[in-house]
């Protein structure tokens, strides 16, 4: 189903939902109908249903904008811990690791769409003697998607957004995108989002929308909040989204709070977002 463009949507592991109709039904309180959806890998967000989400999915009668893949093993409960454990960073996990994206592939294809979102790890920089191994991985991601028809966007927020350009450029695949989140950026303290924009402009496919504020120790995770309320800016992130020409779902993130908690937040979200679309 066509998507119009910038439709309000919702990231399917915010909402903490564990089958379909649960997910049907929130959707319709938030009163939108554009989700983008985990696959039902165990550790991101598993799903009652089991392999027969797909069906399941494809029967609600929402508008999935694209599949996202969290890998066994990732641990965020630190910035360090996830460097070491995230995407294809550690060379131990990436055989499994690619084993992983392969059923991602085969799930994505079988929800009905052409887009699959992860986390690729913490990129090594120019000059590092683990880059080429690393962009090798990259480069067998990007074969394997070609394959099964799918594009490959990767989340910000780990590193700056000029070694993820250079990446990009260096990898020269045009199935391997982005997956901008803003607020990532600021929770590993990284870039200003509104200012790398432009660089990543031509491979943004997808957007995060979630809000945060950087941290006030360094080596620690910023601090994420509601939308509209923190540093993000993202009532000018929209505004810039509209510049560049972006014309995909804005998905709203949130990962913090129980259920009820994060409802809220996100039906804060729906609106705060209606009211940056209409001025």
């Amino acid at each position: 189903m066509a998507i119009p463009p910038l439709a309000i949507g919702v990231c399917s592991w915010s909402l903490q939902v564990t089958n379909v109709p649960e997910l049907k039904t929130f959707l319709d309180k938030l009163g939108i109908e554009v989700v983008q959806i985990a696959c039902g890998d165990p550790h991101h967000a598993s799903w009652a249903e089991g392999e027969d989400l797909p069906s399941a999915a494809l029967a609600a009668g929402f508008k999935m904008s694209g599949a996202m893949l969290g890998f066994p093993g990732e641990d965020y409960t630190t910035p360090q811990t996830i460097e070491k454990t995230g995407g294809f960073g550690d060379s131990a996990t990436r055989p499994e690791r690619l084993e992983c994206f392969k059923w991602g592939l085969a799930r994505t294809k079988a929800l009905g769409l052409s887009d699959l979102m992860l986390h690729a790890g913490f990129i090594p920089a120019v000059g590092s003697p683990e880059r080429k191994a690393f962009l090798d991985t990259l480069a067998t991601v990007s074969e394997l998607a070609q394959a099964a028809g799918v594009t490959v966007a990767f989340e910000t927020g780990q590193e700056s957004a000029a070694l993820l350009r250079r990446t990009l450029d260096d990898l020269k695949c045009p199935n391997l995108k982005v997956n901008f989140d803003p607020a990532n950026m600021l929770l590993y303290d990284m870039d200003d989002p509104l200012r790398v924009l432009d660089l990543l402009a031509p491979d943004i496919r997808s957007v995060h929308l979630k809000d945060a504020n950087r941290p006030t120790v360094k080596g620690t995770w910023g601090t994420e909040v509601p939308l509209g309320t923190g540093q993000t800016n993202t009532r000018e992130f929209v505004k810039a989204l509209k510049r560049i020409g972006f014309t995909g779902p804005l998905c709203i993130e949130r990962e913090v709070g129980n259920q009820q908690e994060r409802f809220w937040d996100i039906e804060h979200g729906v609106r705060f977002l209606r009211e940056c679309l209409a001025s």
